[in-house]
């Protein structure tokens, strides 16, 4: 697939095949928006029609010697997956290839993010239902995002070589994909080798936990029974229990020139990668595969950052800081892994909500040392769940009718909880003054009717409180942002815009105030240590003015046009946070851009996880209807 004025440049790759099966097909609109979804269509619809499978590369890859004899081989080996032949070192995925690489892998399963399309191959039949899917749910998402969900719901898992036998060339991408910085294989080989015995499925890894570093951050992919968590690692590592180990050989080593905060972050991927390794193998992996996975890790995080220029001096700094890194986290695992942490006993039971955000918060509580479980209903006869809770967290929704607060109340009583914190919504405000709000400014029924129902939840938890004598405070929270964050707020919603090509509508005068999931469960874990204090609190992470909030969607999703609104419409204000800082010394501490980014990355890659492709046995290639698997609640 190419544009006119690369046609030269695909056409050289096209001659790359002794066989000459390798058609150029060029952008249907060359003068449209710059897009690879327009170019998928043809590109996937001209398998051959005795074609078992059908490969589209980019036109912008350098390709390993002997790759079509090892592409037919790949092909017959494995006929039901789909097979990409390259991963950026800028992605989730780059994580997947770095431990594949490292544990004697050749291949590895991709976990949920856009799959890797510089060069994939799917067997013929699923090639030539791509168009018909794009254009019934491809609505201007990004082309590796469109053909991630179909393959989802195929149900056909994605196959990564490790290493790569295509690789990126760097040159100026018409897609508008330059702002990604500079971009090349994590992992790659100028000759591709076909090794029977490495196709089997069984050889073929599916990693639970993938360390990776992306955007400056550290983050780690865990799987859950629930679905994919992607905390900052040195929450992971807390809660495996090596935090400790990693901070004090990270005072120890030796750190090269290197910002502190770039040293700090290569080293928590890396000694977190070590500890991974080690427990899937006790082999060493090979020196010169282990420095030119780990060559890879600095441009990967910070190609967005720095410039190919900038970057090319830092490469030998940050792999030989993460060599020593990797080294002792598998020296960590293996001093500790006779040791079993028991899992604190639960004696907070979140409820309500999204059951994913719901997840997600107990975990976040439990990270806070508020030990605590999810659970959809509040079932006195679920072994789960503690006998006589310490506290019920409930996330508030008055428009959910799948659990009535009536009914968590009476199983709340039942269960004999101690105490019971509705997390509700700043929405309650709607429709007053300007100013800033504090927890007495609503002091009756609201008159707006985005804000009654909200105040109405309250008022019945708080007569539930005094019926039976137990104590009940109110978190009324700003629009919440990361993963699994309602769908109905405004920043949620600009996303999917940005996302889908759509502008953005824009109000003057408006200010909008935000709070990240991390800040949200703090706040409830600073509430949950001390006794019942005031009744109600509000709690948030941030406020900006309405261009400033489009910024922020900008920078963490994509660019897209804003037009301005023709009239304002009902909005939530600013609320003042300054009571629960007074109470209990919280303070929001979380990176909220980076919280902003997780929801943007969530929106796209993992809003559909009840399609879980590889987790499930694939099945022959047809047009099963996409599943967004995103039940969320608007705030009204």
């Amino acid at each position: 697939m190419t544009h006119p004025r690369r046609r030269a440049a695909a056409e050289a790759i096209a001659a790359k095949d002794p066989r000459g099966r390798i058609r150029v097909v060029a952008d249907p609109d060359p003068s449209g928006p710059p897009t690879a979804l327009r170019t998928a269509d043809p590109s996937w619809s001209c398998a051959g029609a005795d074609a078992t499978h059908h490969v589209v590369f980019q036109d912008d890859v350098l390709i390993a010697e002997n790759f079509f004899p090892y592409l037919e081989k790949v092909a017959a080996a494995v006929p039901g997956e789909a097979v990409a032949f390259y991963e950026g070192w800028e992605g989730r995925n780059s994580g997947v290839v770095r431990l594949g690489a490292l544990t004697g892998a050749h291949w590895a399963y991709a976990i949920d993010e856009h799959v890797p399309s510089l060069a994939l191959m799917l067997p013929a039949e699923a090639a030539r239902g791509y168009q018909r899917f794009a254009a019934e749910h491809g609505n201007g998402w990004p082309y590796d995002v469109v053909i991630q969900r179909y393959l989802k719901a195929l149900g056909i898992p994605v196959r990564i070589a490790v290493p790569s036998t295509v690789d990126h060339d760097d040159v100026p991408s018409i897609a508008g994909n330059s702002t990604h910085g500079w971009r090349r294989a994590t992992f790659f080989t100028d000759r591709a080798e076909f090794f029977p015995e490495q196709t089997d499925n069984g050889a073929c890894p599916q990693f639970s936990v993938v360390p990776f570093y992306q955007y400056g951050e550290s983050k780690c992919a865990v799987r859950h029974p629930d679905g994919w968590e992607y905390p900052d690692t040195d929450r992971h590592l807390r809660r495996v229990g090596l935090l400790d180990r990693c901070d004090a050989a990270f005072a120890a080593a030796d750190l090269p020139g290197l910002p502190e905060a770039v040293c700090r972050q290569v080293w928590l991927t890396a000694f977190a990668t070590g500890v991974v390794a080690a427990g899937l193998t006790e082999r060493d992996p090979e020196p010169a595969v282990a420095a030119a996975v780990m060559d890879s890790l600095g441009p990967g995080g910070l190609c967005e950052e720095y410039t190919g220029a900038e970057l090319v001096p830092m490469i030998p700094l940050v792999r030989d800081l993460a060599l020593t890194a990797f080294a002792a986290g598998r020296a960590a695992h293996r001093a500790t892994a006779a040791t079993p942490r028991p899992a604190p006993a639960p004696g907070v039971v979140v409820t309500g909500g999204d059951p994913a955000f719901g997840a997600q918060l107990a975990r976040l509580l439990t990270d806070a040392g508020c030990a605590a479980v999810h659970a959809e209903r509040l079932d006195p006869a679920a072994p789960h769940l503690p006998r006589t809770p310490d506290a019920v967290v409930h996330a508030g929704d008055p428009h959910d009718t799948g659990y009535p607060l009536a009914d968590l109340l009476a199983d709340a009583e039942k269960l004999g909880a101690r105490r019971l914190i509705h997390v509700g919504s700043a929405a309650v405000y709607r429709g007053g003054g300007a100013e800033d709000r504090t927890e007495d400014s609503v002091r009756e029924r609201p008159e707006d009717a985005g804000a009654r129902p909200w105040w109405d939840a309250e008022e019945q938890c708080r007569s539930w409180g005094r019926q039976t004598r137990t104590p009940v405070q109110i978190v009324r929270r700003a629009e919440p942002v990361g993963p699994h964050a309602p769908l109905g707020g405004v920043l949620a919603d600009w996303m999917l815009r940005a996302w889908t090509r759509r502008p953005m509508t824009l109000t003057e005068g408006r200010r909008h105030q935000i709070v990240d999931h991390r800040d949200l469960a703090g706040a409830l874990a600073a509430l949950l240590a001390r006794p019942a204090g005031a009744e109600i609190y509000n709690v948030a992470s941030a406020a900006y003015d309405e261009t400033a909030f489009a910024e922020l969607v900008a920078e963490t999703a994509r660019r897209t046009p804003w037009e301005q609104a023709a009239a304002p419409a009902p909005h939530t204000p600013v609320m003042s946070t300054a009571l629960i800082t007074a109470e209990t010394g919280w303070e929001p501490s979380a990176a909220v851009r980076d919280g902003a980014r997780a929801q943007a990355q969530w929106l796209a890659c993992d809003t559909h996880d009840d399609l879980t492709g590889l987790w499930r046995t694939p099945g022959a290639a047809g047009s099963a209807p996409e599943s967004t698997g995103a039940r969320q609640a608007a705030d009204g």
